[in-house]
């Protein structure tokens, strides 16, 4: 992208207002992370490979009442997006679990100890968030991944995540670590841009469609944009 005198401009005012956003009226983020920590922990859940049995598929009520369903290949839900891991077999990147905020360790252990390998989303879970997490299954969710980046001492909702953040003026300031997000929905990790116009960027997710697992992937800006996603820096992030 060329730099013009207006252009340099518009980012010094950008960057202003970013500083007037991280003021000492703000409390201090709970935790501190690099850009490239955040970055190689979000491509770690992507890369994770796993070996999973049978006793890791669970459709059904788990003991507390709660329905789960894991992303394996025999779930075909109807209208809805198809699972993807085999047991008895080789599988790569974290499976989505609404709620979910595993590591790949933890994750590990949790499939030795035959919990629900994923959880996927419905519209029945969003209505009762929070009381529809299974402590029976393991995975992580969008946001959880988002804590998992940025070392947050817990799982934080696309609700939450805003309050530890400093809103970006502009998309152009996003920086590898940083986030896009809509409010009660779904975040993305950026992880940097994709070509120099600042069309197209790279991002890490967990769970979006046709995907219930943490992938990389390129992203249009334009669309993003249209679903109302946000940009947001984490005050705990560093250079």
């Amino acid at each position: 992208m060329t730099s013009t005198p207006a252009s340099r401009l518009a980012a010094t005012l950008s960057s202003l207002a970013l500083a007037a956003c991280t003021s000492n009226n703000l409390p201090p983020a709970p935790s501190s992370v690099s850009r490239a920590d955040a970055v190689a922990t979000a491509a770690r859940c992507a890369s994770h490979r796993w070996f999973p049995s049978s006793a890791n598929v669970f459709h059904g009520a788990d003991p507390d009442g709660i329905r789960v369903d894991t992303p394996d290949v025999s779930w075909h839900p109807d209208h809805s997006t198809a699972g993807w891991w085999h047991p008895n077999s080789w599988n790569t990147g974290l499976p989505y679990q609404w709620g979910g905020f595993s590591s790949p360790h933890q994750f590990d252990r949790d499939l030795a100890n035959g919990l629900a390998a994923g959880d996927v989303y419905t519209p029945e879970k969003r209505r009762l968030l929070d009381a529809a997490v299974s402590r029976h299954a393991t995975g992580i969710d969008c946001s959880g991944l988002i804590s998992l980046c940025w070392n947050l001492p817990r799982s934080y909702s696309t609700r939450e995540l805003p309050s530890l953040c400093s809103p970006l003026p502009s998309w152009d300031l996003l920086a590898p670590g940083d986030i896009l997000n809509t409010h009660n929905s779904h975040v993305l990790l950026f992880t940097g841009w994709a070509n120099p116009e600042h069309s197209r960027l790279h991002v890490c997710e967990a769970g979006v469609p046709p995907h219930w697992l943490v992938v990389q992937r390129t992203a249009i800006r334009s669309e993003l944009e249209k679903l109302g996603f946000l940009p947001w820096r984490y005050r705990g992030i560093t250079d």
